[in-house]
């Protein structure tokens, strides 16, 4: 069974139990999908944790949270007089972490993955090439992400509001996916 809040992301998973894959190859399906699909929840610029339980009883937990860049510093949103500079831990280059979603979901496939890499990404990769299409709440998302995204110019072009049912690609992505699926965490 696989359940995720965007039906596209839960049909990759789905797609790859038929395959053979076991529910570590469809969470990493999932996990790709929904970078895709519903891109406010799910994410390759991100991170999180997995906790994994397997038939035989063997568990795991896999910490893949983002995490500071080497020269962050506990004073990097201050000013020069030592106040906190508004919004500076929130917006802009300085407040992004490193990404662990793509190791995370490696690590997860190389301990437990039973298909092969490619075919664990394959599902993401042709969602973000052919497109989906778009639901009632993605449509509403992008509403809300053009004002969010006003300030960011390739953001804004990607994520512009599209009705529902129309077909929403991301080219980009789907090359970026193209990469992971080809490379890994090297991609």
């Amino acid at each position: 069974m696989v359940s995720s809040a965007s039906a596209p992301a839960t049909d990759a998973g789905v797609e790859v139990l038929r395959k053979g894959g076991n529910a570590i190859d469809a969470a990493v399906a999932t996990a790709f999908a929904l970078a895709v699909t519903y891109p406010t929840a799910g994410n390759i610029g991100g991170g999180g944790f997995m906790i994994v339980r397997m038939a035989d009883g063997r568990t795991a937990a896999i910490d893949y949270r983002e995490t500071a860049p080497a020269l962050a510093s506990k004073t990097m949103f201050l000013d020069a007089q030592g106040n906190v500079i508004p919004d500076a831990s929130k917006t802009g280059h300085r407040a992004v972490g490193v990404p662990g979603t793509v190791a995370g979901m490696v690590l997860a496939h190389e301990k437990f993955g039973k298909l092969p890499w490619k075919d664990v990404v394959a599902p993401a990769v042709r969602l973000a090439r052919d497109g989906f299409v778009v639901s009632h709440t993605f449509a509403r998302a992008l509403q809300g992400m053009e004002k969010r995204f006003s300030p960011y110019a390739a953001s804004k072009r990607i994520f512009k509001p599209v009705d529902e049912g129309r077909t929403f690609r991301q080219p980009e992505l789907a090359a970026t996916l193209t990469r992971i699926a080809e490379s890994g965490r090297a991609g």
